[in-house]
Formats: C-alpha cells, structure tokens, sequence
C-alpha cells in the first residue's frame, strides 16, 4: 500500500472517532437507569428530626439513638425501627398527660365563673374537654409527621365502625350534650324512674357523663340510665321549673266521728311536720265513703323530695295518730255484720246442735 493510500485510511479513522465522541457527548448524562430504585421512606418522619437534634447535642445519646434506628423493619418503601416505635410512645404519653391537666385547668377555670348555673358549666366543661383533647391529638400528630392525608382509608374505616359499631355511644354522646343544652334534664334534678321489675320509685340525678346519666334512689341504689333513652323516652321531672312537689297522706276516721274537728286534726298534724311548706299551705279533701270509715286525703306541699317523700307521710300520720286518740276520734278496722236468713234447714241446723249439747254429758270432776 502507497504512503497516500495509508494517509486516507488513518484519516478516515479519526474521523469516526471523533464522530463517536461527539455523538456520546450530546446523550444526556441524568437519563433514568433501567431499573430506578425506590425512595425509602421513614414510617414517623418526625421520629427523624428528633433524633438529628438529639444527636446535635450529646454524640453518646446520638450514638444510642443511630443504633435503635438502624434496627428496623422495612414494608414496601415504607422503614420503621425501633427508634420510631419509642418517639411514636413517648408521644402519645405527653398528648395524654397534655390534655389531661389541660382539661382539669380549664375546668377549674370554669368553676370559678359565678354567672353560670349547675347545667351551664357542666355543658362547658364537656366542650372545653372536647376541644383541649382534639387540640392535644392533632399536636401529636404534628409532631410525629404524620401526612393526615395518609389516614384517608383509616378515616373511612373509622367512620364505618362508628355507623355499626359506636353508634349508640355517639348517640349517648350527642344526647347528654342536648340534654345539657335545653336544660330539661341537670345534676340535682329529682326524676321518676322505674326498675326491671317495674316497680315506681323516684331518685336524685348525681352526674351526667359521657354515656349515661346516674341517678341515686334513697336506698342508695345507683342507676344507670343511657342519655338517649332520656332524650326520646317521656321522663318525669319533679324538680323541672319547680321543686315544689305534692305529696298525699291518706286517713280514715269513723262514721261516728266529728268531721270537721278530724279535719282541723289532720291540718295541725300537716303544719307540724317541719319540712311542709306553709305556701302553699295543706289541704284536706273528703275522698270517699269507704266500707268502715270515711276517706280523707291530706295534701302537703314539700320542696326538697331528695330527702325522702315517706318520712315526711310517716311523720304526719305518727302526729295525727296522738291527736285522733286525745280527741276521741277513732280510726276504724275493717268490720263486717253476718246476717243469717232464717227457713226450714236452719232451723233443723240449731235444732241439733242443741241436742248434741243436752245429750252430752258434763266434764267430771277430778
């Protein structure tokens, strides 16, 4: 090959070359790879700021910190250690502790308001506790760096669970707050209740909670009784716009007696008790004519039926029991007259009987 003929081909060749190399240089360098990796992502992204400052400030404790972080477990593209799991606790123990003297300072505040009455600032109290408790979780949530719009699907399930599952507990929850809000039921109020046996008794309202209402009888009994139930159920208030109650004391005397004098008997008996009310003051009515005696009914007006509506009957009929006897009025039993019919088989009847009595002989003597 001639010297020219060699010249041509190297320069041939170096033209490619450099062809090449421009053509690799004008290929973007930030093109993906063929198989791009997935960003790993930390379950409680605060969890990773608390332990950058941590580390900031003690290389001990920050040493302690990497190595609970370096024990995790990873799902998907989703990393969670240990480290996170301890934030995650701690977290929720200082929201707790957050909203519950937070609650109980706010109450306190409440209290010291003199305006409201006992409905309002139990009303009160249940909001402000309400709010403090929202506030306190969604501090917490802040904190850990949570994404709230990660919690789409757990918010849809838990809105399922309180349309099956909560639903009477939500319902009892909105309940209480009404009742508090129209004021038709509030601690102290005295109401009639009814137990399993539907037996009537009566009891003082003591606390409206969160999901029922309890209510303490004079025997000490407790019951439980759902706010709902008291929403949509009819409830006899005796103490709704007035404590003033009623109360009937019933009495006989004979047919005998004097009635008007039994009647000024029966009114001192009533104005001698200490806890009727002397306005209005007590009556006697005339109920009936009974079978043995005459019915009269003593009507005494009370104001305070929590402390017991059968100790005040049994103190006026203790009363008028002494007056009755000193005044000569007698309270009647029940009496009864036999009359016998006389014909032909009664007759025959005492006819025999007196024969048996002759015909037997008298008891000897010993």
């Amino acid at each position: 090959m001639s010297t020219a003929a060699l010249k041509d081909v190297l320069d041939e060749a170096n033209a490619a070359a450099s062809e090449a190399a421009e053509t690799a240089s004008a290929i973007p360098s930030d093109l993906p790879s063929a198989v791009p990796s997935e960003p790993v992502e930390s379950g409680v992204s605060g969890a990773d700021a608390i332990s950058k400052a941590v580390a900031e400030r003690s290389d001990t404790i920050g040493g302690v910190v990497e190595t609970l972080d370096a024990l995790a477990l990873q799902v998907g593209s989703t990393r969670i250690s240990v480290w996170d799991g301890i934030v995650v606790l701690l977290v929720i123990a200082a929201v707790m502790l957050l909203a519950y003297f937070g609650s109980r300072m706010a109450v306190s505040a409440v209290k010291r308001i003199g305006r409201l009455d006992m409905a309002q600032r139990l009303l009160a109290e249940k909001l402000i506790t309400l709010v403090v408790w929202a506030v306190a979780i969604l501090m917490g949530i802040d904190i850990l760096g949570i994404d709230l719009t990660a919690l789409a699907v757990f918010s849809g399930a838990f809105g399922l669970a309180i349309g099956f599952g909560l639903q009477k507990t939500f319902g009892n929850l909105i309940a209480g707050i009404i009742l508090l809000m129209d004021r038709s039921i509030k601690p102290g109020d005295v109401i009639a209740i009814a137990d399993q046996a539907g037996n009537s008794t009566f009891g003082q309202i003591r606390k409206i909670g969160i999901r029922a209402v309890s209510v303490t009888t004079r025997d000490q009994r407790e019951y439980l009784i759902p706010n709902e139930n008291l929403m949509i159920n009819q409830v006899e208030n005796w103490s709704y716009s007035s404590k003033n109650v009623r109360m009937q004391v019933e009495v006989g005397v004979s047919y005998h007696a004097d009635m008007k004098r039994a009647e000024e008997l029966m009114l001192e008996a009533a104005n001698s008790c200490k806890r009727v009310l002397e306005v209005p003051p007590p009556t006697v009515w005339m109920k009936e004519y009974g079978d043995s005696a005459v019915n009269f009914t003593i009507h005494c007006w009370i104001r305070d039926p929590e402390d017991g509506v059968g100790n005040v009957r049994s103190e006026v009929l203790k009363k008028l029991w002494w007056l009755l006897k000193d005044n000569d009025i007698e309270i009647p039993f029940p009496q009864r007259d036999l009359n016998l019919r006389d014909n032909e088989a009664f007759r025959e009847l005492i006819e025999a009987l007196r024969d048996e009595r002759v015909a037997k002989p008298p008891p000897e003597e010993s």
